[in-house]
């Protein structure tokens, strides 16, 4: 059974490109464009990973993380930050918020494809 990923990207191109990958290796891909409609879609899926954008309108990625590792239903979910402020300490920061993993845009496909593998 294909595994399901969670991609919550508010840019159309970015997540369009992520979802694209995602299938073309064999995953299930869930866009969420408002980061508003994170938790519920996560909660109704049920995904094996969660790709989660930083820089989100109306809501932090950052914030999305610390709440979705609050819920016992979701917390063991792998969670994938993906922004383009990667400044200095920002992944620790990404990191210390809940996320397993981190990658910086422009996204390496490489790098991308080889990070969802090794979290699911």
């Amino acid at each position: 059974m294909a595994k399901k990923i969670l991609v919550v990207e508010d840019n159309e191109l970015n997540s369009k490109l992520f979802c694209d990958l995602l299938r073309a290796h064999g995953y299930v891909a869930e866009p969420v464009r408002d980061g508003r409609d994170a938790l519920a879609r996560a909660r109704e899926v049920m995904p094996d990973l969660i790709i989660m954008d930083i820089q989100l309108p109306h809501v932090s990625g950052m914030e999305l993380i610390q709440q979705l590792k609050s819920e016992p239903a979701l917390r063991t979910i792998p969670i994938m930050a993906v922004t383009a402020y990667a400044g200095k300490g920002d992944e620790e920061q990404i990191r210390a918020a809940g996320a397993e993993a981190y990658v910086s845009k422009p996204i390496s496909v490489i790098k991308f494809v080889e990070t969802v593998g090794g979290l699911v």
